[in-house]
């Protein structure tokens, strides 16, 4: 593979030696992935040929958002590497439902501690109760899977077939009417964070 400058790169990839840029680009990105992801995904072969591919799509309809702050090739892995984790992140939860994953069970306690294992049962329960009584079902599966569960945005969305800004704006009034209500029971959320250990 020949060493390009940033503007080579960029000339290369839209004019007449496209495909041996193209090419030189996913053997970079493929290097570049097997390299961050050794060792720690199973079937890595074939998953960083799928991430490879889905990156170099992903740069290559970006090229013009390539400001040259940073070396092309960098910039490229980079843009690899964020592909590779999301898509990680979304195969996690692609056999969960978000329907398993709203039932209550689901706010239980992570990180217990004895001193503290009544105030936060008893928080729990307490949001549990608000969630349930406050939120309409949509909000509470949003709420649930972004906030308590940690899936991804894009993938939340995906299953509840709707974008990112439509998810935002619902997780955005979820949060007001919890607010709300916890301030209405005279608590702050400060004393839920608390309550909960995060704080």
């Amino acid at each position: 593979m020949r060493e390009r400058t940033n503007e080579e790169w960029l000339a290369a990839l839209r004019g007449p030696e496209r495909e041996e840029a193209v090419a030189d680009l996913r053997a970079l990105i493929v290097r570049g992935l097997k390299a961050a992801f050794g060792g720690r995904v199973r079937g890595l072969e074939t998953t960083t040929e799928d991430f490879a591919q889905d990156a170099l799509i992903r740069v290559l309809g970006n090229l013009d958002s390539f400001r040259g702050e940073s070396r092309f090739t960098t910039w490229a892995q980079k843009v690899a590497i964020r592909v590779a984790y999301t898509e990680l992140r979304r195969r996690r939860w692609q056999d969960v439902s978000l329907q398993e994953i709203a039932e209550p069970a689901t706010l239980a306690d992570r990180t217990p501690t004895p001193e503290r294992e009544t105030a936060r049962k008893t928080m729990v329960e307490t949001l549990q109760h608000f969630i349930s009584e406050e939120l309409t079902e949509r909000q509470r599966a949003a709420l649930v899977a972004v906030m308590f569960e940690e899936m991804p945005l894009e993938e939340v969305a995906r299953r509840m077939e709707t974008n990112r800004n439509a998810l935002y704006k619902l997780l955005h009034d979820a949060r007001k009417k919890l607010k709300k209500r916890i301030e209405a029971e005279g608590l702050s959320p400060r004393d839920v964070l608390e309550a909960l250990g995060e704080e």
